[in-house]
This record gives C-alpha cells, sequence and structure tokens, in this order.
C-alpha cells in the first residue's frame, strides 16, 4: 500500500509560493507515495467554545491528518514566524481526544521572497510541532529564498535545485515514515 502523504501550506494566497512548492513535490513523489493537499481556508479560527462538537471542516481536517502516514507542511514566513492560518490549523489538531498530529512523521518546507528563505519560521514551526507530540524531520531542509526568482508566472519552480531539495526531502520523509513505525 502506498505511503499517504497529507500537504499543508500555510498561505492562503492565490498565487502562493508554499502552495506551488506542494504541487511540485506531488510531481517529484517518489514511487509508493501519495500525496493530497488540504486547504486550511475551510478552518473557522480557533475557539474552545465551538470545539465539543469540532465544527465539520475541523472534523475532516483531523480525519484527512490520521488517516495520513505523514504530513508536509509549506511554511510561509510572516513577521519572523509562521502565519496564523498555519498555526489555527495546528491548534485544531492539536486538541483531544486523539489528536492526529501525536507521533506523525511530519516534514517541512518553505518559500519566501526575502533573503534567508523560511529559517525562522521553519524553527517555530519545529518547536511547535515537537512540543504537540509531532516528529518532524531533521534533514534536509527546504528554504527558499528569493522566490520570485524560482517560480514562474505560473508557479512553476524554473530551478532545478530547488527541484532536486525537494525531491531528496520526499525520499527522506519516506524514510522517517518507516523509522518512526519501527518505535
Amino acid at each position: 500500500m502506498p505511503l499517504r502523504v497529507l500537504g499543508i501550506s500555510g498561505s492562503l494566497r492565490k498565487a502562493s509560493y508554499n502552495t506551488a512548492l506542494l504541487r511540485l513535490a506531488g510531481e517529484l513523489l517518489p514511487p509508493g507515495m501519495t500525496m493530497e493537499i488540504f486547504d486550511l481556508s475551510t478552518l473557522p479560527l480557533f475557539n474552545q467554545d465551538t470545539e465539543k462538537p469540532f465544527p465539520p471542516s475541523v472534523e475532516d481536517f483531523r480525519s484527512c491528518i490520521a488517516q495520513a502516514d505523514a504530513v508536509l507542511i509549506a511554511s510561509p514566513e510572516y513577521n519572523g514566524s509562521i502565519s496564523g492560518v498555519l498555526k489555527n490549523a495546528i491548534d485544531w489538531a492539536s486538541r483531544p481526544p486523539k489528536h492526529p498530529l501525536n507521533g506523525k512523521p511530519v516534514a517541512i518546507m518553505g518559500a519566501s521572497t526575502g533573503n534567508f528563505g523560511t529559517v525562522r519560521a521553519q524553527m517555530h514551526l519545529r518547536h511547535v510541532l515537537t512540543y504537540i507530540g509531532a516528529l518532524p524531520l531533521g534533514k534536509p531542509d527546504v528554504f527558499v529564498a528569493r522566490a520570485e526568482q524560482i517560480f514562474d508566472a505560473e508557479g512553476n519552480v524554473t530551478d532545478e535545485t530547488t527541484r532536486k531539495f525537494v525531491r531528496d526531502l520526499l525520499f527522506a520523509l519516506k524514510k522517517w515514515v518507516h523509522v518512526t513505525s519501527q518505535t
């Protein structure tokens, strides 16, 4: 049975570089992997007053995570950290009972128009994911800097080095899933 990966973009922007990075990942998946991308725009803002029962879109999101063997997050960097929409999604996914990110292998990548890519956002994201019990993959890193030079007008990656970094991340994620399932 193929490994199922759930792709999550931390950007809602129509021409998002991070969503385009996920589409590229879908093209570069190693044999034996499939990927579905979840649209975070369907999730309401987290509010403990509305979590019992979870709103239908939140139930759907949590179910998609639970059914996936791994999660691939493409995170933008906003004000030196992760986006509000991504943090909101993680907050919904981390609620009891049986929060679906606990023990879930997660790979992270990101694109930004800045000179450092998404280094700070990814550090913050790793911290949050580790705190809630997810299993973030340590290496390789995929920090796409100056994204406007890497993507064409249709959102395609024109840089072979970036394509290689994403491909390497996917192969490492596949191995990480196998390693974490042994424990």
